[in-house]
Parts: C-alpha cells; structure tokens; sequence
C-alpha cells in the first residue's frame, strides 16, 4: 500500500497540539497520527485506478504541489492554483480537496460551496481569524486574492455526490491514523473493536483513497441511534443547546444564499468545526453567531449532530 510523503514540521506540531485537547475534547473528530504504525510497503511501477486511462507513479501521487487528475474530461480547464504545476513549492487544492472538490476527511468539501463562502474563509484563514496551523493559514498567506477567487469559482461549479455513506455500528474496523497521509486507515492485520462513543471514518478502498481517487469515496461508522438523535438537536434544539440549523442552512441543509451547505460532509470535519467554534479557532463577526449556537452542546450532541449531518445526501 503506498504512503503519502512525510509530513511538514507544522503538521506534526499541530498533531501534537491536537493530542494535547484529549482532556476537554474527545480524539475521534481529530486525527493526530498513532504513535505505532504498521509497516509501510513502497508501490513500485504506474499505478492505476478503476475506469481511469491514466497513470502515475508514487511520487507523482504523492507530489501536493502537482496532485493527480485521473478524471480530465469530468471537469473544465482547471486553475494553476487548483491543479498546480511541476516545481512549484505551494501546495495546490486540489492536492488536499481532490479534482471533485469533496477532499478527505481531514480536509474540507467545497464541491459546490458558495463563491462568497470560500473566498471568506480564505480572507480568514489570512488575517488569522480562522485558525488551521496544519496548512490553511500558511496556504491563504500566500495565494493572492485573484488566485483565491479563481478556486473559490471552479470548486463552486463541481456538482456534490454522496462521498460517505453512514452506518450505525456498535463495532468498527480496527484503524490507525497514518503519520504520513493525516487518514484513517484499516489495520493491516484486520479485525474488529468496539466504537463506542465515536465516529469512525474510513475509506472504502484505502489504497484508491491513497492514490487521491475522486471515486472512491468513505465509510463512517457512527453509534447506534446517534442519526436520529442528531435530527432531533438539528430541528428543534433541546435544553436551549442549539437553534434550528435550516433558518441559516436552508431546509434541506443544502446552503442558503453565502451560507454553505453541511449535509453530505465528512462527519469527522462536522465534529471539528463544532468544537473550533466552541474553541478559539474561530474569532471575529462572521463566527459570533455560531459560537453562540454550539456554545452549550455536549460531546455526545457534537457526536450526534455530525453523524446525521453527514447522513443527508448534499
């Protein structure tokens, strides 16, 4: 199974930070790699996925400022600052949100997403009111404003697709988190444990999900009765923790006007962005309102939410 290049000292840094949060926040929406990893085994030769004419060697693959497009004629021209280019050292998008813009669960889905609502998060991730010390902050200071708007314009004409299907489990393929790719990924060895009060998201396939396969897209295992009850917190609240997430979302959660859509996306991203805006990763105007909202959720509301989010079709 191929491994993606090491990670930037800035990544392990902020694993290492996301470690430290086990004492208030739970470690399953954050994918701080396992100490312990199982041995990597080197892919020599092209490589090749399901219905593409394409190859690519490992490198090739794991190049993020040239990531690969397996898939050319689903999409139009695309911009330098999305597909990247030959010896540039900035990473491009698409290396992280993949050429269909729905990305890995430790990156964001912008397939379809506002204009406005990308440009404002890169704006944010900027001027440091949106805090990702992984790679965002130092991304958006320095990709121009053009460049920015080039991207938030090609991610928002991407038509969405169901890219995780969410299962309610009481057990969970056993997994580690990759040092090297920041995923998720089944244990070699196989076998099973208990979920408990988590959400496990794993690829469907890990050597395509690896390869940054637009095609293949991820499981999330979530605890038994947490979709239904996320749908009860999402429409009506409860104790005063939340507000009815459609008057901002739209009704089918699927954006309204700037505002993005949530339904569809990686649940693991769903828990994070949660505990951000319970947090300090989150500050300024646009994020008052939703501080405001998440303020008073528990754990196990954060864990229910993110799984019926997740369930809807985008």
């Amino acid at each position: 199974m191929k491994r993606f290049p090491a990670l930037p000292l800035a990544i392990v840094a902020f694993g290492v930070a996301r470690a430290g949060w086990a004492q208030t926040r739970p470690q399953w929406p954050f994918l701080v790699p396992d100490k312990e990893q199982p041995p990597a085994k080197a892919e020599a030769g092209p490589i090749r996925i399901p219905d593409s004419s394409k190859t690519y060697t490992a490198a090739e693959i794991d190049n993020l400022a040239h990531p690969p497009d397996w898939f050319p004629d689903e999409h139009g021209p695309v911009p330098r600052v999305v597909e990247g280019a030959s010896g540039l050292t900035a990473l491009a998008c698409g290396s992280c949100h993949l050429m269909r813009g729905q990305g890995h669960p430790e990156s964001a889905d912008l397939a379809g997403m506002p204009v406005e609502y990308i440009v404002r998060q890169m704006t944010d991730f900027k001027n440091g009111t949106r805090i990702d010390p992984a790679r965002m902050n130092a991304i958006a200071k320095i990709t121009s404003e053009e460049d920015a708007r080039k991207a938030a314009e090609w991610f928002a004409a991407l038509k969405p697709t169901v890219w995780v299907k969410v299962m309610e489990s009481t057990t969970v393929p056993k997994s580690f988190v990759s040092t090297r790719g920041r995923m998720r990924l089944p244990l070699p060895a196989g076998g099973t444990e208990p979920l408990g009060n988590r959400i496990i998201e794993l690829p469907q396939d890990a050597a395509r999900a690896e390869s940054r396969d637009p095609h293949s897209g991820f499981v999330a295992y979530v605890p038994v009765g947490s979709i239904e009850k996320g749908k009860r917190l999402v429409a009506s609240g409860g104790a005063g923790k939340t507000i009815n997430c459609n008057i901002c979302h739209g009704d089918d959660l699927k954006g309204l006007g700037d505002v993005p859509r949530i339904a569809g996306l990686h649940p693991i991203y769903i828990g994070r962005q949660l505990y951000a805006f319970q947090g300090s990763e989150y500050s300024g105007t646009s994020a008052a309102l939703m501080k405001k909202v998440v303020a008073k959720l528990a754990d196990e509301d954060i864990l229910a939410i993110s799984a019926y989010v997740a369930s809807l079709a985008p």
